[in-house]
């Protein structure tokens, strides 16, 4: 058991942030809620009330007022940078949701404020906790299906009646490869490493009043001659997905968020010499916004003074690759490197 106790601030209580309060409570050998934050005045005070912590209106109080050492923002994609740049230089660590942001400016602006600070600063890209992706990416890591040759992830979503509308803004652009793919994007970062080149198409047909695209293909090229592929629909007409495969010269895995068991074939024959690829089934839980182990990490990074895995240039870059598909996009498919920034 930890000797201290990580005190956590949540911004934003009105969907996820819940889950990061609850993420809290749950690890509450090493963490502990202090606050509460919500710009709607009836959630900042259900929340602090129920859990019986001080609550605020306004970002700016709570920070002057303090007594916390971290700053959860789970806010709105285009305050992150205001936010996170104001909590690092009034002295705090930062967990922020995921994307980082949606300019790699905003990502350069807030990873010069968190090294000026010397605080500690984590981008909260959940597929990197969820079971099943954590299972597979070992399988790939222990040489299981050989050496990779395509990776390929998609992040299926139906936004039509989703709400708050802030994802549809026109006028600060929420585009939906940065703000969902970038679930599809980080993953295959976190198992193949950081692509060289982006080459993007998109189109919007579903979400027509929308002021982005809602459908994008991007191909990508990823050291050690990799490619892959990911797939960003945000009014897609099914149920949630992320499925996922990954394809090695000895084997192949599909694995998805929502599924209790990821799924590994490879090649055999049979006694009397024919060609099989039976498949293995391997269970795993479902926790696809695993954000409890986000919290653990958070607060043993803070208690041990250990890196983080994903920091605040593991989140950046993960908007790097984002931005590159868009702008490959923009110019007709044509390759487009990712602004990646140091880290």
């Amino acid at each position: 058991m930890a000797e201290k106790k990580v005190r956590f601030a949540v911004v934003g209580v009105g969907g996820l942030g819940q889950a990061h309060i609850q993420g809290i409570l749950k690890n509450s050998d090493v963490a502990e809620l202090a606050c509460v934050c919500d710009n709607v005045p009836d959630l900042a005070r259900k929340f602090g009330e129920g859990h019986k912590v001080p609550y605020y209106v306004d970002f700016y109080e709570m920070l002057k007022a303090g007594g916390f050492d971290c700053v959860v923002l789970v806010t709105p994609d285009q305050i992150h940078r205001e936010h996170a740049v104001a909590a690092c230089e009034a002295g705090y660590h930062v967990l922020c949701e995921k994307p980082l942001a949606q300019s790699i400016e905003d990502c350069r602006l807030m990873a010069e404020a968190a090294e000026k600070s010397g605080k500690k600063f984590m981008t909260g890209q959940v597929c990197r906790k969820a079971p099943g992706f954590i299972k597979a990416k070992q399988l790939v890591d222990a040489g299981e299906i050989g050496e990779l040759f395509f990776v390929e992830s998609e992040y299926a979503h139906d936004y039509q009646f989703l709400k708050p509308l802030w994802r549809k803004d026109p006028v600060n652009l929420r585009y939906s490869v940065i703000g969902g793919g970038c679930h599809a994007i980080d993953l295959l970062r976190w198992i193949a490493g950081d692509p060289t080149s982006v080459m993007a198409l998109a189109n919007r047909k579903v979400l027509t009043d929308w002021p982005v695209d809602d459908c994008t293909i991007a191909i990508m090229q990823f050291p050690n001659n990799v490619v892959g592929k990911i797939f960003c629909g945000i009014g897609v007409k099914r149920n949630y997905t992320m499925r996922t495969c990954l394809y090695g010269t000895k084997g192949t895995i599909i694995c998805d968020n929502q599924s209790p068991e990821i799924t590994i074939y490879r090649h055999a024959v049979t006694d009397n010499g024919k060609h099989m690829y039976p498949d293995q089934k391997i269970p795993v839980d479902i926790n696809h916004h695993n954000v409890g182990a986000e919290i653990r990490d958070m607060a043993l990074a803070i208690i041990n003074d250990t890196p983080l895995e994903c920091d605040v240039y593991q989140g950046a870059n993960t908007v790097a690759v984002g931005i590159a598909a868009v702008e490959s996009a923009a110019k007709g498919g044509m390759p487009v490197p990712p602004p990646y920034i140091r880290g």
